[in-house]
């Protein structure tokens, strides 16, 4: 039986998706599936994963597609359609090095029967062998996402590895005409109850792209409001966040409120202290992305 599921969205990505494809079929340990997750690509996506699963690697090969709905909706699908006791995220446009499947098993196996962890973050790196970021100070054990970012002033991006009964728990909230939800809000959750262990391990080599969201990041903002002010209403409601984190939360919460012209978000905010600081620091905000996103785009 599999343990492990890597999923990957993708949209419109079949002519970066084969890189993706072949790091896996190099790993060391086949014992995991592959399950695609297809925004509604217009591309041939469709017609170059059928040639894959034609071709019966040794691992196996999932494909699921629905009309574009965005990230957080292709990972709600994911994790509906995940059977495996251990998942990953790996995006379209990145791919895992060769032992990277071998590295999570093996650190998975010696800490599985641990039922206070969500799972465990490992390394992401640039093609050139750079680590995104920081590593992990060795002395740290385990540590909830936010303090590993906050508490331990971890940078950069890490790729998190979760256990599939608890992922299933806090899927993505939906807002139509919308297409995007921070997907760290998850791991927000997850902090409640659960930390992650680390490895200093990389598990993933990544590429930023021009169409990407994080190099789109003021355009999300102006097209999905809703979305943003979801995850910073979340943010702010949380006991184990600082009052300074909370606060940026809340200019961010303001500006995505104008945006979307939210007449409740008063009403709605968790914290109406808060809200009332952030007022102009969230007013000037919004100015600001209304400006680049008219000059970038």
């Amino acid at each position: 039986m599999q343990q492990l599921t890597v999923f990957t969205p993708t949209y419109n990505r079949a002519y970066r998706l084969g890189r993706c494809y072949e790091s896996l079929t190099r790993q060391s340990n086949k014992n995991f599936i592959w399950l695609i997750i297809d925004d509604g690509s217009t591309d041939e996506t469709y017609e170059l994963v059928s040639g894959w699963i034609r071709e019966e690697k040794t691992f196996e090969i999932r494909y699921l597609y629905q009309e574009n709905k965005g990230m957080h909706s292709a990972h709600n699908l994911a994790y509906e359609n995940i059977s495996t006791p251990l998942n990953v995220c790996i995006d379209s446009d990145d791919y895992m090095p060769d032992r990277a499947v071998e590295k999570i098993l093996k650190f998975w196996e010696e800490a599985e029967k641990d039922e206070s962890v969500a799972g465990f973050l490992g390394l992401d790196a640039f093609e050139d062998g750079e680590i995104v970021g920081t590593c992990f100070p060795p002395e740290l054990e385990r540590a909830t996402s936010y303090d590993y970012y906050y508490g331990h002033k971890i940078k950069g991006d890490k790729k998190y590895i979760i256990r599939t009964d608890l992922a299933k728990l806090y899927p993505y909230p939906i807002f139509e005409g919308e297409k995007y939800v921070n997907l760290a809000t998850k791991y927000s959750l997850l902090d409640l109850d659960y930390k992650f262990l680390n490895l200093n391990e990389v598990l993933c080599i990544i590429e930023y792209l021009q169409d990407g969201s994080s190099k789109n990041m003021f355009r999300q903002y102006i097209h999905n409001p809703k979305g943003f002010a979801y995850s910073r209403k979340l943010s702010m409601s949380l006991p184990h966040c600082g009052l300074r984190f909370k606060f940026r939360q809340a200019v961010h919460y303001v500006s995505s409120s104008i945006i979307s012209r939210d007449s409740r978000f008063y009403k709605d905010c968790p914290s109406k202290l808060l809200l009332l600081a952030a007022a102009l620091p969230g007013l000037l905000w919004f100015l600001y992305i209304k400006y680049r996103y008219r000059k970038d785009y």
